[in-house]
């Protein structure tokens, strides 16, 4: 384990950023130069004040919003508290903070509105949303042929891969993908009465998604943080580098982690961290979930670009936020959850509250009982009687060395 997952938060960023400084001292890329932002600012205000004159209202209030959710981000860049990523920039990662706060102010907007006005307000985005879209199935034809397995395969196949080689990214750790895998398909299984984009043949859930696009992804995603992991770091700043090959591929590095911190979550050495993994992989998975309620409920179609936005956003927001529950995990001084975390589980947990509340009628066909013995089960299997067991019953036992071993 890297030597950094004993520190707290605040020493983490303090350390991580004096090696920044020291590397690259004299480099003007790590100076913030907020006054400069500020002078560029407000001539840009200026200029859209005199400049920008529509007499079509509709058109002045894309362009107002637009240009507050501008300056917004612009401020976060200058003045929100650091995260605990530098590369490629600590103002980028600032950046993402404000766009999750932009999107929690969207996602407010939202609650506050019923499902027709969320829907007409889609519109704002683009005309072409606000109809109602059909729901595609997947368990129409599952006799295991040629043209059947082609007529399966489309572009959420790569996005299948995509999708799992960004959370392998994220979460750093085989197990945890897997049952997050596994847990995602079962509740395809359990929710496929609600959406029709959740029926699929059996080889469809187990073969082409569980092992091929799930596994597939989650292999080359842990290959890369073992690439990162074991990759010898060494930052020269560009002033000091002579060569333009050597500055162009230092510039290329900038987009590189500064180091790797590989994750063990050790989810069973005590209550604290079992309860967090548990509450991780409820929160990732909802997440998930959330995807595809909120196009089915607002009528955005799988293909659309919204849906592409959102991930990438998601992507970017979960990040930090993996690393900050990380560290409140395993660091026992550290009481304090980091505002990427807490931001992001407000995200989802937001997104949630708006599928609850505009599913109102949506639904009429009720979960088998089957489904709702199964997961009440495995309720109280993990959530009661496994740490009950665990921490209680039979607890896990400190390592003592021999005196021999101790001498």
């Amino acid at each position: 384990m890297s030597s950094k997952d004993h520190l707290t938060a605040d020493q983490y960023r303090e350390e991580e950023t004096e090696s920044v400084v020291s590397t690259a001292s004299n480099e003007s890329l790590f100076h913030p130069h907020t006054l400069t932002a500020l002078a560029l600012l407000l001539g840009w205000l200026f200029y859209a004040a005199v400049r920008t004159n529509y007499e079509n209202t509709e058109t002045s209030v894309k362009l107002g919003i637009s240009a507050a959710m501008g300056c917004f981000v612009f401020i976060g860049m200058l003045q929100f508290r650091d995260g605990p990523f530098i590369r490629p920039s600590i103002p980028f990662w600032r950046a993402v903070l404000s766009l999750s706060v932009l999107y929690q102010m969207v996602l407010v907007f939202l609650l506050f509105l019923n499902k027709d006005e969320a829907r007409r307000f889609m519109v704002y985005f683009d005309p072409e949303l606000g109809h109602e879209l059909p729901e595609r199935s997947y368990a129409e034809q599952c006799d295991l042929s040629l043209d059947t397995f082609k007529n399966q395969v489309d572009i959420f196949v790569l996005a299948h891969v995509l999708g799992w080689y960004g959370k392998a990214i994220i979460l750093r750790d085989y197990w945890l993908c897997w049952i997050l895998s596994l847990a995602f398909e079962l509740c395809e299984y359990s929710l496929e009465h609600q959406l029709n984009n959740f029926a699929e043949c059996w080889w469809d859930h187990w073969i082409l998604d569980f092992l091929v696009c799930n596994g597939g992804g989650i292999y080359l995603g842990m290959k890369t943080c073992q690439y990162f992991e074991m990759k010898q770091y060494s930052w020269v700043g560009f002033r000091q580098i002579k060569s333009l090959r050597g500055k162009a591929k230092r510039a290329v590095q900038q987009f590189t982690p500064h180091d790797w911190t590989p994750f063990q979550w050790k989810a069973f050495s005590n209550p604290k961290n079992y309860f967090g993994t548990i509450a991780l992989m409820i929160v990732a998975l909802q997440c998930e979930l959330n995807c595809f309620y909120l196009k089915y409920l607002l009528w955005v179609s799988p293909e659309h670009p919204l849906n592409t936005y959102r991930l990438i956003l998601m992507f970017l927001f979960a990040l930090p936020a993996a690393r900050d529950v990380y560290q409140y995990l395993m660091d026992s001084g550290n009481t304090k959850l980091g505002a990427h975390a807490w931001l992001m589980i407000c995200n989802i947990m937001t997104e949630t509250i708006i599928c609850l509340k505009f599913a109102e009628n949506e639904f009429p066909v009720s979960a088998p009982m089957v489904v709702k013995v199964a997961w009440s089960a495995a309720g109280i299997l993990v959530l009661v009687a496994f740490p009950l067991w665990r921490f209680i019953i039979s607890p896990p036992q400190p390592i003592q060395l021999s005196e021999d071993k101790m001498e």
